[in-house]
C-alpha cells in the first residue's frame, strides 16, 4: 500500500514554516493571488506587529523614566552611561513615534503604564524608600520625550 502525502496549504506553513509562509505570502500578494493568500493569519500577524510597536515604545519609556528617577533622587552617582540611557531611550521613544504617529495619542497612558514599572524598578535598584518615588509620574509627557529636560539639581551634569 503506497501513501499519497497530503499536501502542505498556505495555512500548514504558518505552523511548519513560518519563513517560508511569509516569503510565499509574500509573493501571492505581490502577484495579486489574494484567494490563495492566508487572509486570517496574514491579518494577525499585521495586529502582532502593531502591539510590537507599542511595547517597544513601552519599553523604551520604561527604560527612560528609570534612569530619570535615579538621575533625580542619586545626583551623586550619575555616570556617563545613565545619560546614555536616557539619551538612547528617549531617542528610542522618539524615534518609534515618528514612524507610528497613530501611535502619540497614547504616549500619556504608556508614559503612565511604563512609570509604574519604572518605579519599582527604581525602587528595587536603589535601594530608596518606596516613599521616595511618587505614585504617579512626576514629570510631564513633553518632559519625558524632551532631549533638553533633566530631572534634579544641576540637569545633564555630571558630578
Amino acid at each position: 500500500m503506497t501513501l499519497v502525502p497530503t499536501p502542505i496549504t498556505i495555512s500548514d506553513l504558518y505552523e511548519i514554516d513560518f519563513s517560508r509562509w511569509l516569503f510565499e505570502n509574500a509573493a501571492l500578494l505581490r502577484q495579486g493571488r489574494f484567494a490563495e493568500a492566508d487572509i486570517p493569519n496574514i491579518a494577525e500577524e499585521l495586529e502582532c506587529l502593531g502591539r510590537g510597536e507599542r511595547r517597544a515604545v513601552e519599553n523604551h519609556l520604561v527604560v527612560l523614566l528609570l534612569h530619570l528617577l535615579k538621575w533625580e533622587l542619586q545626583p551623586e552617582q550619575r555616570s556617563r552611561n545613565w545619560r546614555a540611557s536616557i539619551y538612547n531611550a528617549r531617542d528610542g521613544a522618539n524615534d518609534l513615534l515618528r514612524d507610528s504617529p497613530s501611535l502619540v495619542s497614547r504616549v500619556p497612558e504608556l508614559v503612565a503604564e511604563s512609570y509604574e514599572e519604572a518605579r519599582d524598578n527604581a525602587i528595587l535598584e536603589t535601594e530608596l524608600p518606596e516613599s521616595s518615588f511618587s505614585e504617579v509620574c512626576p514629570y510631564t509627557v513633553e518632559q519625558v520625550l524632551d532631549e533638553t529636560f533633566w530631572p534634579g539639581p544641576g540637569g545633564a551634569e555630571l558630578p
